[in-house]
């Protein structure tokens, strides 16, 4: 059988989301930002806003607990668009042109709810998808399984109906392990080749 629906991650996939493009502002030494990054756990409160939804209440219970580290904390929220550096262009093109041929494409995204509304603000076509799982609304993140599960319910569709393209390899296998086509993405040349291996009208 081949893969019906399309599953896009968005972060890392569709736009370039990154902390290090507003940390390097903040700390230009790359070794003096490495070691905040190293001491404070900056990536975890982001994934935990990812799972409860409120990326905000996640910085500043962070900031509360790292007092001495406030003012390095509290910009991952106040300065949330500044780790946005644009949309991935060929990617989002790429998205759309299964849409236009009439490919039913899907979210799966790892994003706190409030962040989200931020995203959407700054490129409302970041919602252009035929349906939506957002991590910080379904208060799950991936890889959980329970996640894809979701998704699946929702798409009406399972198994290698779904093809999944997500930046990192353990979303990519989390997604395999319950049958679905999947892809590690690279960038839009390699994403558009591996589409079109799987018989996509790309």
């Amino acid at each position: 059988m081949r893969p019906e629906i399309v599953v896009f991650d968005i972060g890392g996939v569709l736009i370039d989301w990154s902390p290090q493009h507003l940390y390097r502002r903040l700390i230009p030494d790359d070794e003096t930002r490495a070691a905040l990054f190293s001491r404070v756990p900056l990536d975890a409160m982001n994934l935990e806003g990812d799972r409860n939804g409120s990326l905000r209440a996640e910085v500043e219970a962070l900031a509360e607990r790292h007092p001495e580290e406030a003012a390095l904390i509290l910009p991952w929220w106040a300065g949330w668009e500044r780790m946005c550096a644009g949309l991935f262009a060929e990617t989002v093109a790429l998205r759309d042109a299964l849409r236009k041929a009439g490919v039913p494409v899907w979210a799966l995204s790892n994003f706190a709810a409030d962040a989200w509304e931020r995203a959407l603000r700054l490129h409302p076509e970041l919602g252009e998808f035929d349906g939506l799982v957002i991590s910080g609304h379904e208060r799950l993140v991936k890889p959980d399984p329970a996640l894809y599960e979701r998704l699946e319910r929702r798409a009406g569709a399972a198994g290698d109906a779904l093809f999944f393209i997500d930046d990192k390899d353990y979303n990519v296998a989390a997604a395999r392990a319950r049958g679905w086509g999947g892809h590690v993405h690279e960038g839009a040349s390699v994403t558009r080749a591996a589409l079109a291996a799987a018989g996509f009208p790309v």
